[in-house]
């Protein structure tokens, strides 16, 4: 020790400590987000579970407070709606894009034969004979798929084979909620690799999905349509409930390997089992914000009635100074039967009684900062779902450059999603459709079974979907053409993009039109367009 550490040893002793502590003390991280120490993150409850324990355990609550909200909260709806409407809309429709090139076609061949898949696909897409309840089209079953799947966290679709009279094709689609694939009531080892309805593999891909025969949440059997034995419950006597029971069915065919079972969900974690409602990391927010509007809404409408409250320094004394009679004739009254209730007539004086005075209650509504507030966590709202606010409220109030930005920030997630929902359903589907065509002889696709190479380039397609909104529909045909005219795109994908039409059907009916106008003697030049359009405020 020095003299100084010997004349003052308690601020020694200090120094000594916080060198030590210095010594010891861990860098990186532990002095930010993972200190242990920092009072701001004391407070701050973490686990590191597996997918499983994190989303899994979690899914069912989350899935019933996204549908509650979906059912009772406007913005909630809103947003999905938004996405939905955007991302399928009417259903993504089928483009048949073959690889010309390995099957040895020309192009006029190539082009016969994917409009001839496409006339086929039709008959049974546009038809209510696709889905298995006979209730929807192709396009509305992916329409309710995506939905579903946003809401619930995930949904299933069964692809069974079932013969229907007046239909040519026997493949159907039979959309099943969340809540069906669930755990069977199993014991010990016979549930080590089963979680949550999904039966694991060896490398953790799915085997098997455990399906209940009806809705774990109803209290009957709304679905008949399997035929087997069941157990009784109740007094025999009375209307009889049947247990409910669960079926195996394994993800791909043991022979042909052909998909039984389609699991739409969006992963976000390695060996994660279940996906998780898109609502999820903002539904305490929309919860909070539905309460605090139905409040404000509630003041509104007190504040419309003219309420009046008597202060009075004798409780016994007659309402108003008036001996209880009415204020106006009992003619003119509107609730003459109540007499307790005093109605105030046009123009009238009353005269108070001594020791009583009239209060107004005056809820001070409507709340100015409501709205602001509202776009405020909106906003917050909006960044999670990687949907602008404006496209929640269907409101655009700011300028062409801003609202354009937000409509091409969403599109950035639209685009995403709806290349996602084409890969893992419309094309596993169609590519089911076509191995039945193609057994049944309507499609001719040699070695289609025998070549996995052949048939991968038989079943080659595009989806296109709704198309994006157009502020300023000029400027946006402008840039398509010189985006073709500079070969960074097709007419075709451009004509999707624009319009959601097929470019190929567009142009035979332009070009039979324009043979009608030349044979009428018509001018089919089009007309002069002004080379600079008008520009708003912001861009002046």
């Amino acid at each position: 020790m020095g003299i100084l550490d010997k004349l003052a040893p308690m601020p020694a002793l200090r120094r000594f400590v916080g060198r030590a502590a210095l010594e010891v003390a861990n860098y990186g991280y532990d002095r930010h987000g993972a200190s242990r120490t920092r009072k701001a993150l004391l407070g701050w409850l973490s686990k590191a579970g597996s997918p499983d324990e994190d989303i899994t355990a979690n899914q069912p609550k989350l899935r019933e407070r996204s549908r509650d909200l979906f059912m009772g909260a406007a913005l909630a709806r809103g947003a999905l709606k938004t996405i939905e409407r955007n991302v399928v809309g009417s259903g993504l429709k089928l483009n048949s894009q073959i690889d010309a090139v390995a099957l040895g076609l020309s192009e006029d061949e190539a082009d016969a034969w994917e409009e001839q898949v496409e006339r086929e696909f039709a008959l049974w897409a546009d038809t209510q004979n696709c889905d298995a309840a006979r209730t929807l089209t192709f396009g509305q079953i992916q329409a309710l798929a995506i939905l579903s799947q946003m809401m619930s966290g995930d949904v299933f679709a069964m692809l069974p084979i079932i013969k229907r009279a007046g239909s040519i094709y026997d493949l159907r689609v039979q959309l099943l909620e969340g809540d069906r694939v669930c755990d069977p009531p199993m014991t010990g080892a016979q549930t080590a690799n089963i979680y949550a309805g999904i039966e694991l593999g060896q490398y953790g891909e799915p085997v098997a999905y455990h399906v209940a025969r009806f809705h774990p949440g109803s209290s009957q059997d709304t679905y008949s349509g399997w035929s087997s034995t069941y157990v009784t419950v109740g007094n025999p006597q009375a209307p009889q409930l049947v247990t409910n029971e669960w079926k195996r069915v394994s993800a791909f065919g043991f022979r042909s390997g052909r998909r039984n079972i389609l699991h739409l969900f969006e992963p976000e974690r390695p060996e994660q089992r279940r996906g998780t409602p898109v609502l999820a990391p903002v539904m305490e927010a929309l919860k909070q914000l539905g309460r605090y509007t139905d409040a404000e809404l509630m003041a509104a409408v007190v504040s419309g009635f003219f309420t009046a409250f008597i202060k009075s320094e004798q409780p016994s004394a007659a309402p108003l100074g008036i001996g209880g009679t009415s204020l106006i004739p009992n003619a003119e009254q509107v609730d003459s039967a109540d007499a307790n209730s005093v109605e105030l007539g046009n123009g009238m004086v009353v005269a108070l009684a001594p020791g009583e005075s009239v209060d107004i209650a005056n809820p001070g509504r409507p709340n100015t900062a409501f709205d602001g507030f509202v776009l405020a966590v909106l906003r917050q709202i909006g960044s999670a779902l990687e949907l602008p606010y404006e496209l929640i409220l269907k409101n655009f109030v700011s300028s062409y450059s801003a609202s354009r930005a937000a409509l091409l920030e969403a599109w950035k997630m639209f685009r995403t999603r709806r290349t996602w929902m084409a890969l893992t359903f419309c094309q596993p589907i169609y590519e089911e459709w076509l191995a039945e065509a193609v057994a049944k002889g309507r499609i001719i696709a040699p070695g289609f079974f025998s070549d996995p190479a052949i048939r991968a380039a038989w079943s080659g397609a595009e989806w296109y979907g709704p198309a994006a909104g157009q502020l300023d529909p000029l400027k946006e045909v402008a840039a398509a053409v010189i985006r073709v005219d500079e070969g960074f795109s097709s007419r075709a994908r451009e004509t999707s993009e624009l319009t959601g039409s097929d470019w190929g059907k567009l142009n035979r009916v332009r070009a039979r039109e324009e043979r009608m106008r030349r044979e009428a003697g018509l001018s089919s030049g089009r007309p002069e367009v002004a080379d600079d359009p008008p520009k708003d405020d912001e861009e002046q």
